[in-house]
C-alpha cells in the first residue's frame, strides 16, 4: 500500500465519488490507493469504504486549510461539488476556488475536474429560447462549474476537465415513469425528438479512474462522457422490456417543465432545452473514447437490467 498512488477523493460518499473510490479499491493490484474525504467519517457510506481499504478522512471543501492537509502526500485529487445543496452558482465557485487553492497548496500532480459545458457558447444570453437566469446564466449549474474551470488553468493546477451528463438514476427517482389516469405507464421528459446522453452514477468514478491511470495524457485536456445517446422513445422502448409492460414516451414541452412547482424547475427546464436542442452536446461525447477509458461502460439497456427492481410501483 505504502508504494501506491493515493488520489484523494472529494465527495466520496456521493455518486460519482463513490464510483471513483470503488473504482480503485476493487483493483487490488493497481497501482492507486484511496483516501476517501467526507464530511461525516461516521457514515455508513464511509464505513463501508474504510472497511473496504480506503483511508477516510475529515474534510470540508469550505475549510481550505483542512482541505489542504487532507491532500498533502497525495497524488492527485478528484474534485467535484454538488450544486443542489445550496443552488447558488456564486457559491459553487467559491468551493471550486477553494478546491483548486488547496489543490495548489498541496503540489497535486493531477486533478480531475467534474465539471459541464457552458450552455452560453451555445445559447446565449439575448436568446429569447429560453429565460436568462439571475441576470447572467442560462443553465445556472451548469454554467458556473464552466466558469470555475477557468481557476484551474489560471492557477496552473495540472487538470483533466470531465464533463458529465444527465444520469439514469434519476429515472429512478424524479423522472420516474408514472402511470396515467388512462392506465398507460408514461415516460415524460422534454427532450422533444432529441437524443438524451445518459451514464450511470458509477461510471463516470470509472472513467475518471481510466484518466487517472492514463497518467499525464490528460492533463489538460476537456474528456466529455455519457454511456448511450437515447431518444425517449427509445429509452421507453428499453423500459418496457425491462419492466415487462409497454412504456410510452410523452415529450413534455420545455415551457411546462418550467412552470412545475418544484424548485429549480425553471432551470430544469432549461437544462432539458439545452439537451434537445444543442447537438453539440452529445456530438461531444464519443462513447469510443469513454469505452476506451472505461471498458466496462454500461449502456441503457446493461444499467436497466442492473436495476429494474429498484423503479418504483407504477
Amino acid at each position: 500500500m505504502a508504494d501506491k498512488k493515493v488520489i484523494a477523493v472529494v465527495g466520496a460518499t456521493g455518486a460519482q465519488g463513490g464510483g471513483l473510490a470503488r473504482a480503485i479499491l476493487a483493483d487490488a493490484g493497481g497501482a492507486f490507493a484511496v483516501r476517501a474525504l467526507t464530511r461525516n467519517p461516521a457514515s455508513d457510506q464511509a464505513r463501508e469504504l474504510a472497511a473496504l481499504g480506503a483511508d477516510v478522512v475529515e474534510a470540508d471543501i469550505r475549510d481550505e486549510a483542512r482541505l489542504t492537509e487532507a491532500f498533502e502526500g497525495a497524488h492527485g485529487a478528484y474534485l467535484v461539488t454538488n450544486f443542489w445543496d445550496h443552488m447558488s452558482p456564486e457559491q459553487e465557485k467559491q468551493d471550486a476556488a477553494t478546491m483548486v487553492r488547496a489543490a495548489k497548496n498541496a503540489g497535486l500532480r493531477h486533478v480531475i475536474w467534474s465539471t459541464l459545458d457552458d450552455s452560453r457558447e451555445h445559447i446565449p444570453l439575448d436568446d429569447e429560447r429560453m429565460p436568462t437566469l439571475m441576470d447572467r446564466y442560462k443553465v445556472p449549474h451548469f454554467d458556473a462549474k464552466a466558469e470555475a474551470d477557468r481557476f484551474f488553468v489560471d492557477a496552473g493546477v495540472p487538470t483533466t476537465f470531465l464533463r458529465t451528463t444527465f444520469y439514469w438514476e434519476a429515472l429512478l427517482g424524479p423522472m420516474a415513469p408514472t402511470r396515467a389516469e388512462d392506465g398507460r405507464v408514461v415516460l415524460a421528459l422534454p427532450m422533444a425528438e432529441s437524443k438524451l446522453a445518459g451514464i450511470a452514477s458509477e461510471d463516470i468514478g470509472k472513467t475518471a479512474y481510466g484518466i487517472f491511470k492514463r497518467g499525464g495524457e490528460f492533463v489538460g485536456r476537456t474528456v466529455s462522457i455519457a454511456g448511450e445517446h437515447l431518444t425517449g422513445a427509445e429509452m421507453a422502448a428499453h423500459l418496457s422490456k425491462a419492466l415487462g409492460e409497454e412504456v410510452a414516451y410523452v415529450p413534455v414541452p420545455f415551457d411546462a417543465m418550467r412552470a412545475q412547482p418544484w424548485p429549480a424547475a425553471v432551470e430544469l427546464g432549461n437544462m432539458f432545452q439545452f439537451y434537445a436542442q444543442v447537438p453539440q452536446f452529445v456530438a461531444d461525447r464519443d462513447l469510443d473514447v469513454v469505452r476506451g477509458l472505461n471498458p466496462e461502460l454500461q449502456d441503457f439497456e446493461r444499467w436497466l437490467a442492473a436495476h429494474k427492481s429498484a423503479f418504483p410501483g407504477i
